[in-house]
């Protein structure tokens, strides 16, 4: 049997309670796998013996959240492409007796992405540039996309990631400060929320001018609860594409199956299990 884990930092919940738990369970139900997610609580001060752990009892893999998603990478025997460009993990991977650390976030936004339209040659505007706007940028980049314009309130940060993008990988990048109301440029094929707003809100809105999300546009969000936030409805209302954060959340979990066990799980069945559990129509 194979186990897998989440390394977390905050505390721990029944696998009927936990939706990542729960998701991930019935997706190795339906594809008959002998393995098993588990939530377990680790401190900071205890990582590199969970890790030591999780090695000697012969774990696939397991995925770790904030605060362990820097530290954790003192502890692997070496990096994805895209972790050591993000400088993150929250998936390793067990190859060869060795753990190796990847970064599903980054992944899953671009699996969902591709759903709907390939991220080869398009100009993709990242709103936010912490973690999770950090790792789609990388990862878009990585996937083709030509141009990656972050948009940030931190210069600094925002400058950082631009030039990330620019020097360590084939796609240009720009940098906007985010001092007033946004204006999604025309040239622009996908707009990306990677900011907390409206999580847990769905009537909180992303500062975007609302009358530049074109029919032309996919306009995407990483918040998976509620799905359809009011940045998304807005763009619905105008004609635009859109994709909710529990596609994102799905499609992360997916990427990390296929990195244990080699195998495609059923996403739809994953979907709905999470949305059952988060109290979501699955058909949202």
């Amino acid at each position: 049997m194979g186990f897998l884990s989440t390394l977390t930092g905050s505390f721990s919940t029944p696998a009927d309670d936990n939706p990542t738990v729960a998701m991930m369970e019935a997706a190795y139900a339906a594809a008959g796998l002998d393995a098993r997610y588990v939530n377990v609580d680790v401190s900071s001060a205890d990582l590199s013996d969970a890790i030591l752990g999780a090695k000697a009892m012969g774990w696939v893999g397991f995925n770790c959240s904030m605060p362990h998603k820097v530290a954790v990478i003192d502890h692997l025997d070496g990096l994805g492409e895209s972790a050591e460009l993000i400088g993150a993990v929250n998936c390793v991977v067990a190859r060869d007796g060795d753990l190796i650390g990847e970064n599903t976030d980054g992944r899953g936004f671009v699996e969902a992405l591709r759903e709907l339209r390939h991220p080869a040659g398009t100009h993709i505007v990242v709103l936010g540039a912490g973690g999770a706007g950090r790792a789609i940028a990388v990862e878009s980049a990585l996937a083709g996309a030509a141009r990656i314009t972050v948009v940030n309130r931190n210069t600094a940060r925002g400058e950082s990631l631009a030039a990330l993008v620019s020097e360590r990988t084939g796609a240009d990048a720009d940098f906007v400060p985010w001092t007033s109301t946004y204006a999604v440029p025309d040239s622009a094929d996908v707009v990306v929320n990677a900011t907390s707003v409206g999580l847990g809100d769905g009537d909180a809105q992303v500062d975007v001018d609302l009358e530049t999300l074109r029919p032309e546009l996919l306009v995407a969000d990483v918040i998976p609860n509620p799905p359809r936030t009011a940045y998304l409805r807005a763009a619905a209302q105008r004609e635009a594409q859109t994709l909710d954060g529990l596609g994102m959340l799905v499609a992360q979990g997916a990427v990390a199956i296929e990195l244990w066990h080699g195998v495609s799980p059923d996403r739809e069945v994953m979907r709905a299990r999470l949305s059952e559990v988060l109290g979501l129509d699955s058909a949202i």
